[in-house]
């Protein structure tokens, strides 16, 4: 028998795949299914955003290829909002590249920076790509609990203590997706100092910096003084400007990562499209009531959400930032774990969320749940939840062979 690829061999199943396979079934069978699983918003883009791709698209010269490391204009944009947002000045030629995406822009960096058996310390729960790009790339994945921005950092001093090599990067994420906390300056201020201690480098992931919901932003790890000098730091136009399908991120801050970064990318890719790198220059340096409309429209779903599962007996958290809430598990279905309930709730309540534990062995006992349909619909999913829960002696008996003994 053929031996399965070396690198496929290192990728569990897709978890989230069990929970997408039912929901293809029943949708192909007409039923209705509210989807909150993944995040994928469903706002248009703002109008002068597209108006600038097709206008460029327009150009003959438009379809040649781009740059690998993002064209110049959009670089400068990127260094302009960071200057804007966050008051940290950056070198569009040293310190910003343009990337596909954040997700692409985390895996290259993993490729970029990973020898094989580096150890990388990663929260966990996380976004499958932060431990799964660098063990791609042959790095070991030393997983930290992270339900709290404390816990996480605590832990993070007993891995380096107990690994063995010693960790080479750090990961953060905040507004964290999964579980949607956020942090303030100082954790990154201990997060630089433990990491300069170690000598670590770090990679931040702020996709999500531009949905909140109080008076206070989140802050990025490179306001703090010194933190170019072993950090970057990936975002994205996704979330910010309704534009996830457009595909475009970056990475900023450390030059000498970045250009490792930038030569990685060289020999992948010539960018991406260049009227879509246009018009994510229009969206950086256009008008940007847009981000608040958006955000807003977040909070009113997220306000939804919380209140109409707390009527139909489910209790969930209000999330302070990002477009996920995390939500324990109804008392009622504690036991069946979170992938059995979330198989439960689709194919008894036409519901659909992402089990916690597709994030990792400490989402456990927790679901995702994107707030990617309208107050509506919410409410439509909050009746059929209310149902859920008041079956679910019938439902679990239907199952009880399923359901995990401790």
């Amino acid at each position: 028998m053929t031996p399965e690829f070396h690198r496929i061999r290192r990728l569990p199943p897709y978890v989230f795949e069990q929970v997408n396979r039912i929901k293809a079934r029943l949708r192909s069978e007409g039923v209705d299914i509210i989807d909150f699983g993944m995040g994928n918003p469903d706002m248009p883009t703002p109008k002068h955003i597209v108006d600038k791709l097709i206008e460029t698209a327009r150009d003959p010269k438009s379809g040649r290829y781009s740059a690998s490391k993002g064209i110049p204009g959009l670089r400068r944009a990127m260094a302009a909002y960071y200057g804007r947002r966050f008051g940290v000045k950056l070198d569009p030629d040293t310190e910003v590249i343009a990337t596909m995406g954040s997700k692409e822009g985390f895996a290259n960096l993993a490729q970029a920076l990973t020898a094989p058996g580096d150890v990388i310390i990663c929260p966990n729960p996380a976004y499958p790509i932060h431990a799964y790009g660098f063990i791609m790339a042959g790095g070991v994945i030393r997983h930290v609990p992270a339900l709290s921005p404390e816990e996480y950092l605590a832990g993070v001093s007993r891995a380096v203590r107990n690994s063995a090599p010693p960790p080479s990067v750090l990961i953060v994420s905040y507004p964290s997706n999964p579980t949607a906390q956020w942090v303030d300056l100082e954790f990154y201020k201990d997060a630089v100092a433990l990491a300069k201690k170690h000598d670590m480098l770090v990679l931040s992931d702020i996709a999500y910096s531009e949905i909140y919901f109080d008076d206070n932003p989140p802050p990025s790890i490179l306001q703090v003084d010194g933190a170019k000098d072993i950090a970057v730091e990936v975002n994205s136009l996704s979330k910010t400007y309704a534009m996830a399908g457009w595909r475009v991120g970056m990475v900023v801050g450390n030059a000498r990562m970045c250009s490792a970064l930038a030569r990685v990318k060289s020999y992948l890719d010539y960018g991406a499209f260049t009227p879509i790198q246009v018009a994510a220059t229009a969206a950086l340096n256009g008008p940007q009531d847009c981000i608040e409309e958006i955000r807003a429209t977040y909070k009113a779903r997220r306000d939804t959400l919380v209140t109409a599962m707390a009527r139909a007996g489910w209790d969930i958290p209000a999330p302070p930032a990002s477009m996920f809430a995390w939500a324990p598990l109804p008392e009622q279905y504690k036991e069946a774990g979170s992938m059995l309930f979330s198989k439960l709730l689709i194919e008894e309540a036409g519901v659909a969320v992402s089990p916690g534990v597709a994030f990792g062995e400490h989402g456990e006992g927790y679901v995702r749940i994107g707030l990617v349909e309208n107050e509506h619909r919410i409410r439509q999913a909050a009746r059929n939840v209310k149902k859920f829960l008041d079956q679910s002696g019938q439902i679990l008996s239907k199952v009880r062979d399923q359901i995990p003994v401790e």
